[in-house]
């Protein structure tokens, strides 16, 4: 695909007639066909996403065009993870075994990349990145050679670093992340952040310090876990209170009916509390708080549909039955991406 912008007059508004207090779902034309796996919201307009064969696209009106950021040598990645600060500066992760985990910069909105990083452990794979500040950031990787791996830089990622097995919780045998809505480490402000330990023991790690040490918060959720089963997605709207989501991540996601799949914190990660499940089967793969519309209000994606929230998950409210692999929000907007180059918007 080219990288020309998407006329407006392309968008489909599909409720735009919703009761009140109904959000407004709108789909919008991303110009590519690919599966987008993840999605960073700047704010209300200015919005990345990424996926497969090396596809990264971003907005600068909110959705009503999208244009292709082609990323030079990354044709045969996919880009799990994204993190956009501005218009101008993000970073692409690309997930995979071995040297397939890289991590790309832009700051020039897209127009050109630098590799920042390439995994050289053959038994790394990296799952999702998250920045604290323009400096700050952290990656996650399932753990190996029984250590727990996460990478860290303090300099916008011109140098990029280990931490120390002294810095990180030790691992559990075969632990690691969900490396499909890059939501399993998440930041919420310069210094506080969370890193989902998802198989087998769904486990969450939280930092104070930018990502510098890190401690489990959290050794025993209720969340489903197993070998193949464990927390999917977190997402916090400060330091105390957040949402988190789990699923079986298998070949039968797409019937996935997992009760233990919804779970709400207010200590920062150290209790968390089961909700309702949505009622439609599939695994849920990602979740975001929605920042200014209340602290109840959450939007879930997953193989079974896009479902919104405005009482904690004790309720859910099906918007779309597509699928869908991850979920951010700015604002009072929400973007979830998904199979075949979907991407739709929640209007609150």
């Amino acid at each position: 695909m080219t990288g020309r912008l998407v006329p407006g007059m392309l968008l489909i508004a599909l409720a735009a007639q919703l009761p009140a207090q109904q959000p407004r779902v709108v789909e919008e034309a991303s110009g590519v066909r690919v599966l987008l796996q993840s999605v960073s919201a700047v704010d209300a307009r200015t919005v990345w996403a990424g996926g497969a064969a090396g596809t990264v696209v971003r907005t600068l009106d909110g959705g009503e065009t999208w244009e292709r950021r082609a990323v030079a040598g990354a044709e045969r990645l996919e880009f799990r993870g994204i993190h956009g600060i501005s218009a101008s500066e993000a970073w692409a992760l690309s997930a995979g075994p071995g040297s397939r985990s890289r991590i790309y910069h832009t700051d020039d909105g897209g127009a050109s990349w630098t590799e920042q990083f390439r995994n050289t452990d053959s038994t790394a794979f990296y799952d999702c990145i998250t920045f604290f500040d323009a400096k700050h950031g952290v990656a996650y990787s399932d753990a190996s050679n029984g250590n727990t791996v996460i990478l860290r830089t303090a300099d916008g990622g011109g140098t990029w670093a280990l931490l120390p097995q002294s810095a990180v919780p030790a691992p559990l045998k075969g632990e690691g992340g969900f490396a499909s809505s890059n939501s399993c480490a998440i930041s919420v402000d310069s210094r506080h952040g969370w890193i989902a330990a998802s198989e087998p023991g769904a486990r969450v790690f939280r930092t104070v310090d930018a990502g510098n040490t890190w401690t489990v918060v959290a050794a025993n959720t209720p969340f489903v876990h197993d070998s193949m089963a464990g927390i999917t997605a977190l997402s916090f709207r400060d330091a105390q209170h957040g949402i988190g989501v789990a699923a079986r991540v298998n070949s039968a996601m797409a019937g996935d009916t997992s009760s233990a799949a919804v779970a709400t914190t207010d200590d920062g990660g150290a209790t968390w509390t089961l909700r309702h499940r949505p009622s439609r089967p599939g695994s849920l793969s990602g979740v975001v708080l929605v920042p200014k519309v209340s602290g109840k209000t959450a939007v879930v994606a997953s193989y079974g549909g896009l479902f919104v929230t405005a009482d904690s998950g004790d309720n859910w409210t099906a918007v779309t039955t597509n699928s869908y692999w991850a979920v951010r929000a700015a604002g009072r907007r929400a973007w979830a991406v998904g199979p075949n180059g979907r991407i739709t918007r929640i209007d609150f």
